[in-house]
């Protein structure tokens, strides 16, 4: 099968927010984000694993990390994936094919893809070996960063990339740190199973609630600066689910249903073809 292709499928059984936007996407940016993507999912599949404990998680992500960083040719997609053999019927596939999602992205850009995956793979790999332990508000800003804020990072440069889109940095931070924690709180529960809270010490869901929101709010005025085009059409959806999935938590709900989400992604695309 056509790797694209394939990615695009593996992209779409691991995330219903971020399929639809990336496969909108003209195809040379699509690949650069779905690769982008696909990596980053491929390690946050480490921190995240049920079975592994906290420091073979930290072993295998800062193995990634310099498996990303040692890339002196064109042939490294096999090497991407060195240290990871002793796991294959642990890992998850979108792991275990990280030298293929590496190699997605145009060569012009891959580089940064990988630049990024690997600093968010060390980063994780302190968190894990700390035990994902947050007490105050700049922990939790640390880590928010650590695992979403450098994605609005990367996405921008995506976005110059592609066809020379300027944004706010600051803005973009706050874009990736907002999805994060609203992440946060539609997994507390799921969290709170696995001996990790993110909350800090003292802080209530309503907190947690306001903090995401505040990030929202630059997650807003990132989008606002975005001129009609596929940066703006990829970072609505995202953000548009954020919202909804807070709503639906004031609400009661623990998150937004499948229809749910079907009908905001289908509401925008109403509204872009309109």
């Amino acid at each position: 099968m056509n790797l694209h292709i394939d990615a695009l499928e593996v992209l779409k059984a691991t995330s219903r927010t971020f399929y639809i936007p990336i496969s909108l996407l003209p195809e040379k940016l699509q690949a650069a984000v779905a690769s982008a993507y696909l990596c980053m999912r491929a390690i946050d599949e480490i921190e995240d694993h049920p079975e592994l404990d906290n420091l073979i998680k930290a072993k295998l992500l800062r193995q990634i990390s310099l498996n990303l960083q040692e890339t002196v040719n064109n042939d490294y997609s096999n090497h991407f994936t060195q240290g990871l053999e002793t796991y294959q019927q642990t890992l998850p596939e979108v792991t275990l094919r990280i030298g293929e999602w590496s190699i997605l992205a145009p060569e012009t850009i891959a580089p940064r893809i990988w630049d990024a995956t690997a600093a968010m793979a060390d980063r994780m790999a302190y968190w894990a070996e700390n035990n994902w332990e947050i007490n105050t508000e700049s922990d939790l800003d640390r880590y928010t960063f650590s695992v979403a804020g450098a994605v609005g990072l990367l996405l921008s440069d995506l976005w110059a990339w592609y066809d020379g889109t300027q944004t706010n940095r600051i803005h973009a931070i706050g874009f990736g740190r907002g999805l994060q924690a609203v992440n946060i709180v539609r997994n507390h529960s799921e969290d709170l199973k696995r001996g990790v809270d993110f909350l800090p010490s003292d802080w209530t869901m309503k907190d947690m609630q306001t903090y995401a929101r505040r990030n929202l709010q630059l997650a807003d005025l990132y989008t606002k600066s975005l001129t009609l085009g596929p940066a703006l059409d990829f970072c609505q959806i995202p953000l548009a689910l954020a919202y909804g999935t807070l709503d639906a938590i004031a609400l009661g709900k623990d998150k937004l249903t499948r229809n749910d989400v079907l009908n905001l992604v289908e509401k925008f695309i109403r509204v872009k073809s309109a």
